[in-house]
């Protein structure tokens, strides 16, 4: 089959376009005839290195995935051959810029009717970030209010999303090239960053403080004051420390995406019923996955990227 895997980590050069055995569902798994692979941020980490997931060489990118299950395992119940799914792979392992990918057969769900089953793959990882950040870590509950910096972001757009299908009231910072979008998503206030000093713009505190772009750790240390006592500050930027305020007991929370099977059901249903909207700002071939990897080494991937075998 055909598929993109490196051989030792490195620059987006070590990534090569060929043809690899296809791989067997072993006990427990199940084999996807992959309709798309999502790029994400942490794929590039793990290729240049520098993020310690101990994957195993060579390696397949690409853990958010769609497709059908066209072979099962010994002991698989619950999920038939020609079943639509999307599953968050085990991060670890190999992933879909391939052909045909394994997965544990306890991680994947029925695929979204409503959207192509190629433009599901977009959603595991990051609405499950969004989610765990808000709710599990974040607390939140109807009525309280949010602040999301970086809310322009993929994350950022499930996250107001979210919130607001579940009664907060969400302040978002966003740059102009991205405010409509972020207003589009149900953003109460949205705060120019460029232009605007958030902490003076801000109307009273919020109970939680969501940051899901880089940040310099005295602006980030200088932003706890925005929450009330008792709140939390949640973040996704995991190379650098979240702060927190021990004194007013106000938290601090580190997110790191795990999976979880059940919620990634919720969130597909919330896809279905019109609550929750998939982001797929491009769709190329696996053959340019290369280039697709450079120009995140480059700086930012813009949108949530599928990649179509």
């Amino acid at each position: 089959m055909k598929a993109v895997q490196y051989r030792e980590t490195g620059g987006p050069e070590v990534l090569r376009y060929s043809d690899i055995e296809q791989p067997a569902p072993g006990p427990g798994e199940v084999r996807l005839r992959v309709a798309a692979s999502a790029y994400s941020a942490a794929d590039n980490g793990m290729r240049a290195g520098f993020l310690p997931i101990p994957i195993e060489l060579p390696h397949v990118p690409g853990y958010d995935v769609s497709g059908t299950v066209d072979a099962l395992g010994e002991g698989v119940t619950g999920v038939a051959i020609g079943d639509p799914v999307i599953s968050f792979l085990p991060m670890e392992r190999d992933g879909g810029a391939a052909e045909y990918v394994v997965a544990p057969a306890d991680a994947v769900v029925p695929a979204p009717t409503s959207i192509p089953l190629a433009d599901a793959a977009a959603l595991p990882s990051v609405a499950l970030t969004a989610w765990q950040a808000l709710f599990d870590e974040g607390r939140l509950e109807a009525g309280q209010r949010v602040l999301i910096v970086g809310a322009g972001g993929v994350v950022g757009k499930y996250a107001i999303q979210l919130a607001k299908r579940a009664g907060v009231h969400v302040i978002a910072t966003a740059s102009p090239r991205s405010a409509a979008a972020v207003l589009a998503a149900g953003a109460d206030q949205v705060i120019d960053h460029t232009e605007t000093d958030v902490l003076q713009a801000l109307e009273g505190q919020v109970d939680v403080l969501l940051n899901l772009a880089p940040i310099e750790p005295d602006e980030f240390a200088a932003a706890v004051a925005m929450v009330r006592d008792g709140g939390a500050v949640v973040s996704t930027t995991a190379f650098m420390p979240t702060p927190g305020d021990d004194s007013r007991g106000v938290r601090a929370a580190t997110v790191f995406v795990l999976p979880n099977r059940q919620r990634l059901t919720e969130l597909v249903a919330l896809v279905d019923s019109g609550a929750l909207t998939v982001e797929v700002t491009r769709r190329i071939p696996l053959t340019e996955l290369q280039s697709l990897h450079a120009e995140g080494a480059a700086g930012r991937v813009s949108g949530k990227v599928i990649v179509l075998p």
